[in-house]
């Protein structure tokens, strides 16, 4: 197989679970021997993944420029795979018409429409939860989730990282089932060596938060734990610290360093692992999201408790529509999940379970062992790599009769590309001297 990713940004694995997504889709195809390129009209950055080392090829690409279109000819690949969206929106017309054979898919990492339909919905004091259907169409029927839906109408197959969401794409915008595949995080499991060399209770201190602060809901994170939480957790806690880490803090994020009250304002970690699993809580009051968080995921590896919204844990304990669907066993979440309006209200509710799980060694354990059932149950990458890869390789065998089957897609491609197609040709032209 010969595989073409085109990426809004060049994967930074150490900055963002985006990143570390990306490199699990890499490395599931590159252990098939699949050639793949990773192409980016995205600026190079300090943090990006070394692609070399995994056999990969980069290719620098330009927005509205037809030099695209001789490398897709010439490349020739079996499959595309949109890293976002927005680059659907861009290439894929130019695809669809230069490599007419190739399998479109798009990679979403989470649906932006449903983030900043959250993120909007807070900003007016209207904070919602899926489970609230009168709630969706207000909030959830945006420009950008026009955009967001008509791309993934248009792509041959959309990978899909929560289980929640799939549901919301059947369900509510009635996506075909076929054109999505559920795919979580693909993680290799801890072994028992593993589990045995990880930090005990007495010797982590403090507590952690982390994530990017480019991505909205974190730098939330940040605000909601400097103005309300923290000062709850200190005066309980009055020799704790908070440690916050993350990729590109602006000024406005590192001047709310304050030691006196312990608020610590770290920005990039070079290992977030090797951070978060001397640390002894994980602290994320996740107001607005979507997908699930890379956060939880590796405090779950470094077996680091965590205290969450019911925003921050969805998709992560959700066993409908994956490997579990037979399951007659319930998850458990590792650590504390405070249901979102109930955290909004009364901060304290949060504040207070972090404490406890602070405090309690014996209930830090059984957080520890939740964590570790989550991990070997929903994300074993084996599993989902055999998974991913069987359904490329279905996918291409029977393209022709899925784009017939695909009467929306079909409907979008000949009107609604056209715009953008057009629109692109233009500022084309525009820019020729």
């Amino acid at each position: 197989m010969n595989i073409l990713i085109i990426g809004y940004v060049w994967p930074e694995p150490n900055s963002s679970a985006a990143g570390s997504r990306m490199m699990q889709l890499i490395t599931a195809m590159r252990a098939q021997d699949w050639q793949v390129t990773f192409a980016s009209p995205a600026q190079l950055s300090d943090h990006m993944a070394d692609l070399s080392e995994h056999n990969v090829t980069c290719q620098a690409i330009e927005l509205n420029n037809e030099s695209f279109d001789q490398y897709i000819t010439e490349l020739n690949p079996d499959i595309v795979i949109f890293d976002r969206f927005m680059m659907e929106e861009q290439f894929g017309w130019r695809v669809e018409k230069f490599c007419p054979t190739a399998v479109r898919v798009l990679n979403t990492e989470d649906l932006h429409s449903l983030r900043e339909a959250r993120q909007k919905a807070i900003k007016k004091g209207e904070p919602f939860e899926l489970s609230e259907s009168k709630q969706l169409a207000q909030h959830l029927h945006s420009d950008l989730a026009i955009r967001e839906i008509a791309a993934i109408f248009r792509s041959d197959l959309t990978l899909i990282i929560s289980p929640v969401e799939v549901e919301l794409l059947i369900e509510h915008f009635q996506m075909p089932k076929q054109q999505l595949m559920y795919l979580p995080f693909m993680l290799e499991p801890l072994s028992k060596e593993e589990i045995g060399q990880l930090p005990s209770f007495k010797e982590r201190e403090h507590f952690i938060t982390i994530g990017n602060f480019r991505h909205a809901p974190n730098w939330d994170i940040v605000l909601q734990l400097k103005q309300h939480v923290w000062p709850l957790i200190r005066k309980q806690l009055p020799k704790a610290e908070i440690h916050i880490y993350g990729a590109y803090p602006p000024p406005k994020a590192t001047q709310l360093h304050n030691e006196k009250q312990g608020f610590h304002i770290k920005g990039w970690a070079e290992d977030a692992k090797t951070v978060i699993k001397n640390t002894r809580i994980l602290l994320a009051p996740i107001r607005f999201g979507a997908g699930i968080k890379g956060k939880f995921s590796d405090a779950m590896e470094c077996g680091t408790p965590n205290i969450t919204t019911s925003i921050g844990a969805e998709g992560m304990l959700e066993i409908k529509g994956t490997r579990l669907d037979t399951a007659t066993e319930s998850l458990n979440w590792n650590g504390e999940v405070i249901p979102l309006i109930e955290m909004m209200n009364n901060p304290a509710t949060f504040a207070n379970a972090a404490v406890k799980a602070y405090q309690d060694e014996s209930m830090y354990h059984q957080y520890q062992q939740n964590g570790f059932k989550i991990l070997s149950q929903q994300y074993d990458k084996t599993y989902w790599q055999e998974q991913l890869i069987a359904r490329l390789t279905s996918q291409c065998e029977t393209l022709t009769d899925a784009r017939k089957n695909n009467f929306f897609g079909l409907m979008l491609r000949h009107h609604s590309m056209k715009s953008t197609q057009y629109m692109a040709q233009w500022i084309e032209a525009k820019n020729k001297p």
